[in-house]
C-alpha cells in the first residue's frame, strides 16, 4: 500500500484508505500480507494517493501489478482547490499520467469508467469497487442517548439538528448549508470539517468569515477525529450534503450506517449508487422545504432512517470484503503470468 492520505486530516481519501486497511487486517490477516509505503518487492503495489515519489516508484522493478485508486478526476477538483494556470494544467495532466501508469484502476463510482475512457484509458483496465464503512465505528445508538451526546458536544437538546460533514470548500455546497441555517433559525446546523488544504481551498476567504463568525444556530467544530465522528452523526436528526460534485462520499455511508435520513443535491451519480434511498433537491428553496417536511413528519423520518440502513447494509465491510479478496487474487494471478 502506498498512501499519504492520513497526513491531511478531514478528507474522504484518508477515510477510505483507513477503512480498507482495517478490512484487510480483520478479514484476511493470513491471506494478504500488507506493508505500508515500503518500496521493497511486492506482488501488488496499490497506490491510494498520487505523490510524485509514488509515481517515480512505478518505474522501479519489483512493483508487481500496479493498482491505482481513483478518488478524483481533474473535473472533480473544480471548486475544491484554487490552482492558478499554468500550474492547474500541469497538475491535471500529471493526474491522468499517473492513472495511465497503472496496470489496473479501481473506481468508487461506476460513472468514472466512462470518464476515464474519455481520457483514453481502456475500460477493461478499470474495476468498480465501492466505498464502505465499518459498523464498529459508525452505528446507531439508543435514541434516548441522543440528548446525552448533545450535551457532551455542546449542542442544543431541543432543536431539530442537521449535520454536514466534509472539507469546508465551495464544491461541498457549504455556502448553501450556511444559507439554510440563516433561513431556518429554529433548526440547528453543524458542519464537521475544516480547511484541510488551507488557503488554497476554493472559496477560502468568504467561507473563513462564516467559520469565524457563524449564525447563532450554526456550529463549526472543525476537523473531527474519525474515532469521534460517530458521536456527531448520532447527535443529529438528519444528514445534509449539498455538494455540487462528488465521487462516492464516505460521509453519506457514515451517516447511513448511523441511521440518519439523507438529504443531498440531485446529482446523477447518486441515482446509480444509492438507488433513490434519499431525499434530493436542486435549490435553496427545495432544501428548505425538505428539511421542514422531515422535521415535522415523524413517519417520513422513520421511513428515511430505514432506507439509510439498507444503504449501510449494501455498502458494509462484510459485503465488500469478499470483493476485495477476489480482486487482489485476480491481480496477483495476472502478475504471475
Amino acid at each position: 500500500m502506498f498512501s499519504s492520505a492520513t497526513k491531511v486530516k478531514g478528507q474522504g481519501v484518508g477515510s477510505a484508505y483507513l477503512e480498507l486497511i482495517g478490512l484487510l487486517k480483520k478479514y484476511f490477516p493470513q491471506d494478504i500480507k500488507v506493508s505500508i509505503n515500503n518500496f521493497g518487492k511486492a506482488d501488488i503495489s496499490h497506490y491510494h494517493t498520487i505523490d510524485p515519489q509514488f509515481y517515480l516508484s512505478t518505474f522501479f522493478p519489483g512493483r508487481g501489478r500496479k493498482i491505482g485508486y481513483v478518488h478524483f478526476l481533474p473535473e472533480t477538483l473544480e471548486g475544491s482547490l484554487k490552482i492558478l494556470q499554468p500550474f492547474k494544467w500541469i497538475f491535471y495532466h500529471y493526474v491522468i499520467s499517473f492513472y495511465r501508469r497503472m496496470d489496473q484502476l479501481v473506481v468508487v463510482n461506476p460513472s468514472f469508467i466512462e470518464q476515464l475512457a474519455a481520457y483514453g484509458i481502456d475500460k477493461k483496465k478499470v474495476t468498480y469497487i465501492p466505498n464502505f464503512v465499518a459498523k464498529k465505528n459508525f452505528h446507531q445508538i439508543d435514541y434516548f442517548k441522543k440528548n446525552e451526546l448533545r450535551k457532551k458536544l455542546g449542542l442544543p437538546v431541543d432543536k431539530f439538528t442537521i449535520i454536514g460533514v466534509g472539507q469546508i470548500q465551495e464544491r461541498k455546497g457549504v455556502l448553501d448549508f450556511i444559507k439554510l441555517a440563516q433561513l431556518l433559525p429554529d433548526f440547528y446546523f453543524v458542519w464537521a470539517g475544516g480547511f484541510s488544504f488551507g488557503k488554497i481551498t476554493d472559496g477560502y476567504r468568504e467561507l473563513k468569515k462564516y467559520v469565524v463568525d457563524p449564525p447563532i444556530n450554526l456550529k463549526f467544530p472543525g476537523i473531527v477525529e474519525r474515532n469521534a465522528l460517530g458521536e456527531f452523526y448520532n447527535a443529529a436528526d438528519a444528514f445534509f450534503l449539498p455538494s455540487f460534485n462528488e465521487l462516492f462520499p464516505m460521509s453519506i455511508l457514515e451517516a447511513a450506517s448511523c441511521g440518519l435520513p439523507i438529504i443531498v443535491r440531485n446529482l446523477k451519480l447518486y441515482r446509480s449508487i444509492l438507488d433513490s434511498k434519499y431525499l434530493a433537491g436542486e435549490t435553496i428553496k427545495d432544501f428548505q422545504q425538505l428539511l421542514v417536511n422531515l422535521a415535522n413528519n415523524q413517519q417520513l423520518r422513520d421511513q428515511q432512517r430505514r432506507l439509510s440502513l439498507t444503504i449501510a447494509e449494501e455498502y458494509s465491510e462484510d459485503r465488500l470484503a469478499k470483493k476485495w479478496l477476489e480482486f487482489y487474487r485476480s491481480q496477483s494471478e495476472l502478475n504471475n503470468l
